[in-house]
């Protein structure tokens, strides 16, 4: 039943209008799920490169992303292992200093519905923050804040930036994350993910 469920809420999801009058392109919802997957990512919004292929996380953020989990490709976009829910589930266009927010629409619409369907979840990534100050009850004023409070979201929620290379400042910065956040991210992922 869940099952079914899971696959008529895609089909909604595919055909949804919500926000496409603001959007720069039409609608292209990049999601992924299936009732078996234990990990969730949440992340912010498809990038243009994303748009175009359909494929989320399919560009050098994605790289960055899969590498802090140690995970190959093929494991990464395997949807029994990973399912893959964004804020904004569309291109939300370009800004004056990157992408736009992700829209408004699609979490509150769409989430819980997609969420009622995952019952295998174990653990769920919150990137960026988005994500964070929307699922977490207590957060940091800034991403910095709430990364370095990481262990304060487990077991539930694993809070992280986001992988961009932009970030790179930001990493350099904070040596801490790839020190003391990163190894626990990959057993985490390993430990989840191990055939029992």
């Amino acid at each position: 039943m869940t099952r079914i469920r899971l696959t008529e809420t895609l089909r909604e999801v595919q055909r949804c209008q919500l926000c496409a009058g603001e959007l720069p392109h039409p609608p292209r919802p990049v999601v992924r799920a299936s009732v078996e997957a234990r990990i969730l990512i949440i992340g912010q919004a498809p990038g243009v490169r994303v748009h175009q292929s359909g494929v989320p996380w399919d560009d050098p953020s994605g790289d960055r992303l899969r590498d802090w989990m140690g995970l190959s490709s093929n494991d990464f976009y395997d949807e029994s292992q990973v399912a893959i829910m964004p804020m904004g589930f569309c291109y939300p266009g370009k800004g004056r200093a990157g992408d736009l927010p992700p829209r408004k629409e699609c979490a509150p619409h769409w989430h819980s519905h997609l969420l009622a369907c995952l019952p295998n979840i174990q653990l769920t990534l919150l990137i960026g923050r988005y994500a964070q100050h929307y699922y977490l009850t207590h957060s940091g004023d800034t991403v910095t804040d709430t990364v370095k409070d990481w262990q304060a979201y487990l077991p539930e929620y694993l809070v992280l930036p986001h992988p961009s290379p932009r970030n790179f400042v930001w990493l350099s910065r904070n040596p801490w994350f790839t020190e003391d956040l990163l190894p626990v991210l990959r057993r985490l992922v390993r430990d989840v993910l191990e055939p029992v």
